[in-house]
């Protein structure tokens, strides 16, 4: 990512963008399909549309943001002023946007309903996780439990959700949860796919007799960064120093061409990974 737009997506109009972007993607995908099916998207918007199921009493929105309230009381005090606000902004987006929003995409199909749905919701969820702010509801307590004690985002959503689905099964068919939980493994599918989206890295490791023929052709010709990690052959008992490089997609396959042009017996590992911080690459999102 250039160093220029990597600053620009830190500034608050590009912030407000994608949230605003996000927040409506993911209320369509509840308004439009969801809540025509009595889906449970999970989290505390799926906490909702469960009480307005049982007693439609107040739109599933409005309670939402109800909900809501107190968890940016946590996120204003353990978090950071600035995420509160994102936060808070995604969360008066989707509300509205839900409320004002009255159509149906017409999917009949239950199966078919539940994958568009969880694909909808995924897409606005990640492009929002993507910014300085978060979805509000879990996101503000998994971000402060994640933040303050190193507690796993996953592991927090998997049990509210879990406790969520077996109340549910009181409620609903058992084919509605299920849908409903085909509709969250997508949704989490989705959005770890669009956060990763244009971040991922390849952390790869080469070990050639070669390697300092390698790693200069690194630099001056395909301009990649280069470190050697000093190693030793089980076997042999030689000191070898193993070329340990990041690059992304586009480059990995010039890089594999560099290496087995110089040595066919190279020994070339890649491994994927979510994200790289610090020097020339992303810089470290602070909420």
């Amino acid at each position: 990512m250039p160093k220029k737009f990597e600053q620009f997506t830190y500034t608050v109009w590009w912030n407000i963008l994608i949230i605003t972007i996000g927040s409506i993607i993911f209320s369509l995908g509840l308004k439009g399909i969801a809540v025509h099916h009595h889906f449970i998207p999970g989290g505390v918007f799926g906490l909702s549309l469960l009480f307005y199921y049982i007693t439609p009493v107040i739109s599933a929105g409005v309670l939402y943001f109800i909900l809501n309230i107190p968890l940016f009381a946590l996120g204003w005090m353990y978090v950071s002023k600035r995420f509160f606000y994102y936060s808070f902004y995604a969360t008066v987006i989707a509300t509205m946007s839900y409320e004002l929003f009255v159509f149906d995409f017409g999917i009949q199909d239950q199966l078919y309903a539940a994958i568009a749905a969880g694909a909808l919701c995924g897409v606005g969820c990640g492009l929002v996780l993507r910014t300085l702010g978060s979805n509000g509801g879990l996101d503000v307590i998994a971000v402060m439990l994640n933040q303050k004690y190193n507690f796993g985002i996953g592991k927090f959503y998997f049990l509210f959700n879990f406790f969520l689905f077996i109340f549910s099964l009181f409620v609903l068919d058992i084919d509605l949860v299920i849908a409903s939980l085909i509709l969250v493994f997508i949704l989490s599918i989705v959005m770890e796919y669009t956060m990763s989206s244009f971040n991922e890295r390849k952390l790869v490791l080469i070990i050639s007799d070669k390697s300092q023929e390698i790693a200069d052709e690194m630099i001056s010709h395909l301009k990649m960064g280069a470190t050697f990690i000093t190693g030793k052959g089980a076997y042999s008992g030689n000191d070898k120093n193993v070329i340990m490089a990041i690059t992304n997609n586009i480059m990995l396959k010039r890089l594999e061409q560099t290496v087995f042009s110089h040595d066919d017996n190279a020994i070339f590992i890649v491994e994927n990974t979510f994200n790289v911080l610090g020097s020339s690459f992303n810089k470290r999102k602070i909420y």
